[in-house]
């Protein structure tokens, strides 16, 4: 009876099993830091604020540039009356035409027609004038009496064929009578014009003006150049768009 006693005890014993005491928590894993990931984070926040901070500081770097306020003919050059500053943002890649630069642009000559109110870049001028498309540059050389006095670049004229032994007086009275006469060009702008002394034109031979005129008209416009039988006649600018 002892024995059965005993062993049925130790079996009671063993049928709970023991719990761990609260001072026994089995050890957690340390966690695994990664430094490499953090440094990468914080080096996108810094890439993030300097671009930030570049914008910004490009936004606000403007400079003065020339801005055109009334077209400019091909040959032309600009005048105080036909620009105006305007602030744009500075960019490298135009070559905008600063403001400060203006005395130096006069000097210079529109190389094709640039419409009102285009801000002013480099490419738009230089010391010669190519023609447009659909135009061709004609020379000329003329007599006192076969052009307007005081004519200039970016002029509108006219040029008519005279007969030798017509009158040409070079104003818009310019006898076009005679079956010999004739229209060559209607509207041809002044690309070239002589060098000039004040308001008198340097040398007292033929002076030498380039008219760009409409391919279609060119030749015969040249060939009565070649004669001498060409007058010009300066057109208004209120009867050029008629």
């Amino acid at each position: 009876m002892k024995i059965q006693e005993r062993t049925g005890a130790g079996q009671g014993r063993s049928a709970a099993p023991a719990q761990p005491s609260v001072g026994d928590r089995l050890p957690t894993p340390p966690r695994e830091r990664k430094p490499a990931l953090a440094a990468l984070a914080v080096l996108l926040i810094l890439v993030g604020a300097l671009g930030a901070t570049m914008l910004v500081l490009q936004a606000g770097d403007r400079i003065e540039v020339v801005k055109v306020t009334k077209e400019i003919p091909a040959g032309a050059s600009v005048t105080d009356s036909d620009v105006t500053s305007v602030m744009v943002a500075e960019d490298s890649n135009i070559h905008y035409v600063k403001w400060s630069l203006l005395d130096d642009l006069k000097k210079l000559k529109a190389v094709n027609t640039i419409p009102a109110g285009a801000v002013a870049v480099g490419e738009m001028f230089g010391d010669k004038v190519t023609a447009s498309e659909g135009k061709t540059l004609v020379g000329l050389s003329l007599k006192a009496g076969q052009f307007p006095s005081g004519i200039k670049l970016g002029d509108t004229v006219a040029a008519y064929r005279v007969a030798e032994g017509g009158s040409g007086t070079g104003n818009s009275s310019a006898s076009t009578s005679g079956s010999d006469n004739s229209l060559l060009v209607d509207k041809a702008v002044v690309t070239s014009v002589p060098a000039t002394n004040g308001d008198e034109i340097v040398g007292s031979t033929n002076s030498s003006y380039t008219l760009a005129v409409d391919n279609d008209e060119a030749a015969a416009l040249a060939q009565a150049a070649a004669n001498n039988e060409v007058v010009l006649v300066l057109v208004p600018s209120s009867n050029s768009s008629n």
